[in-house]
C-alpha cells in the first residue's frame, strides 16, 4: 500500500514547481469555452499537462484532471487535479485562485493539497493526521455557531435551473442572512474548503462542483476535525454535486437551515 505522507511530499514539490507558471499566467484569456459561461485558459491546459506528467512519473499513480479527464475516479488509487480553481477570478486578475490536488483510494479522499500561489498559502492533509498550514500543524476545529462564523457561499443565478434551482439557492441565501451577517463569496470552492479546515471560515456551502473541485478540500476539512457532506447530509462521493463543509456545530445548523428552506423540487 502506498505511503500517503510520502506521496504528499512528492506532490508538494510538484505544486511548488507549478506555482511560477501559475503566477506568470495571471489574467490569461479564455481558450476553451465549456458549458454555460465556464471556460478554461491556456494556463489551465498547460498546467494540467505538467501536473499529470510529473505526478505519474514521480508516483506511478494515474491522474484524473478537470480539463482532460483520465483515470476512473473510483480506481483503487488515483490523483485528482484542478490546475486552476477559480478560473474566472484568475482571468480577471483576482488572487482568489488555487491549485488543487487530491489522492483518492477507492473513491475516498485520503490526502489533499491546496496551493494559493498569489498569497503564498499552502495547505496539506493526510486523513488521520493534522491539517498542515504552511508546514505547521493546525489546531483541531472547535465547535462553531453560524451566528459567530464567516460563511463562504457559492455564486448563483436566480434564474438558473438544474438540480438546485436559482430560486432555491436564493431562499437558502436569504435564510442564512437571518442567522449570519458575515457571508462571503470568494469564487473558489477549493479556497473556501481550505479556509474551513484552517478555521478562517466556520462553514461553506456550494451548490455545484465536481470531484476535482471538492476532493482536496474534503481531505483538508476532515483532517482538521470538520464535517463534509452533500447538501442532504449524505456521504461525499466522487459523484457529489453540491457540498457542505463546516466546523462541528455549524454543520448541523446549516443542515437544519436547508431543511427549513425545503426541497429544491418545491422551487421549480
Amino acid at each position: 500500500m502506498p505511503d500517503p505522507q510520502a506521496l504528499v511530499a512528492e506532490a508538494a514539490a510538484i505544486l511548488d514547481r507549478a506555482a511560477a507558471p501559475f503566477i506568470a499566467g495571471h489574467r490569461a484569456a479564455s481558450a476553451v469555452q465549456k458549458k454555460g459561461n465556464d471556460f478554461a485558459t491556456d494556463v489551465d491546459l498547460a498546467l494540467e499537462r505538467q501536473l499529470v506528467t510529473q505526478l505519474e512519473s514521480a508516483t506511478g499513480i494515474a491522474v484524473h484532471g478537470e480539463e482532460f479527464g483520465g483515470a476512473d475516479l473510483n480506481s483503487e488509487w488515483v490523483w485528482v487535479v484542478d490546475p486552476i480553481d477559480g478560473t474566472f477570478n484568475y482571468a480577471a486578475g483576482s488572487p482568489m485562485a488555487s491549485i488543487l490536488v487530491a489522492l483518492l483510494h477507492d473513491g475516498e479522499p485520503v490526502a489533499g493539497l491546496t496551493w494559493l500561489p498569489f498569497t503564498g498559502q499552502r495547505y496539506t492533509a493526510v486523513v488521520g493526521e493534522p491539517l498542515m498550514c504552511d508546514g505547521v500543524a493546525a489546531p483541531e476545529l472547535d465547535a462553531a455557531s453560524l451566528s459567530d462564523a464567516i460563511v463562504g457561499v457559492g455564486s448563483f443565478n436566480v434564474l438558473g435551473r438544474g438540480r438546485y434551482p436559482g430560486r432555491w439557492r436564493l431562499a437558502v441565501f436569504s435564510e442564512l442572512s437571518r442567522v449570519c451577517s458575515k457571508i462571503r463569496m470568494h469564487g473558489s470552492i477549493g479556497i473556501d474548503m481550505a479556509y474551513v479546515g484552517a478555521g478562517i471560515l466556520g462553514a461553506t456551502i456550494h451548490f455545484g462542483g465536481h470531484a476535482w473541485d471538492h476532493a482536496a478540500g474534503v481531505a483538508l476539512v476532515r483532517a482538521a476535525g470538520g464535517v463534509v457532506t452533500d447538501l442532504a447530509g449524505g456521504r461525499w462521493t466522487p459523484d457529489t454535486r453540491g457540498i457542505l463543509a463546516a466546523a462541528p456545530g455549524a454543520h448541523e445548523q446549516l443542515l437544519e437551515l436547508l431543511h427549513r428552506v425545503g426541497s429544491p423540487e418545491e422551487f421549480r
